[in-house]
């Protein structure tokens, strides 16, 4: 499991670096994994795509908290979308985790194929039961939601700008995105 030193780093490597790691969710006995797909990095106030350009609010205050914490949020009135923290405390940062693949449940002793798509953030986190009930616990077991190594290496990972974030101005050219493209 990455503990949260894995986590009190530059968001951008963070968010390269959890591509092809497993994510794993916990609930009602049930154990859901997949190989973390997709990612976006949201760095500091300076960013104005990040949610904490604004300041610190109710909202965004786990983002000033130490990495490793998971950051829930809803959008559209209808989409829970999955960050994780990163950097140390007083740095707002989180990776928007945007997609998994090769998703898979626990079944009779073995990991098996879920007929879900997780293709996408509101896809992800219908598809693997998390929710705001999530919002500022750590990245653990404990919690229901945790990362781990997987030994899969990324064999080629395209960079691109964010999606959705036209409002930011010159932010939303950043190259911040990181996508599996050949595992």
């Amino acid at each position: 499991m990455l503990d949260k030193d894995f986590f009190i780093r530059d968001t951008r490597l963070v968010a390269k670096e959890l591509l092809g790691k497993y994510l794993y969710r916990k609930i009602d006995g049930k154990l859901f994994r997949g190989i973390i797909s997709e990612t976006e990095a949201y760095h500091g106030k300076d960013d104005s795509a990040c949610h904490c350009s604004k300041g610190k609010t109710a909202r965004t205050g786990v983002m000033f908290e130490e990495g490793g914490k998971i950051y829930v949020y809803l959008i559209y009135g209808m989409y829970d979308m999955l960050n994780f923290t990163t950097m140390p405390e007083g740095f707002p940062a989180a990776v928007l985790i945007r997609g998994v693949m090769r998703a898979q449940i626990f079944q009779d002793g073995k990991f098996v194929s879920l007929d879900m798509k997780t293709d996408g953030p509101g896809k992800l986190t219908r598809g693997f039961r998390i929710t705001r009930t999530l919002n500022r616990k750590p990245l653990h077991q404990s919690s229901g939601l945790w990362v781990e190594e997987s030994g899969i290496v990324p064999a080629e990972i395209i960079q691109t700008p964010r999606i959705g974030v036209d409002y930011a101005g010159e932010w939303k050219h950043k190259p911040w995105r990181y996508l599996v493209k050949k595992l």
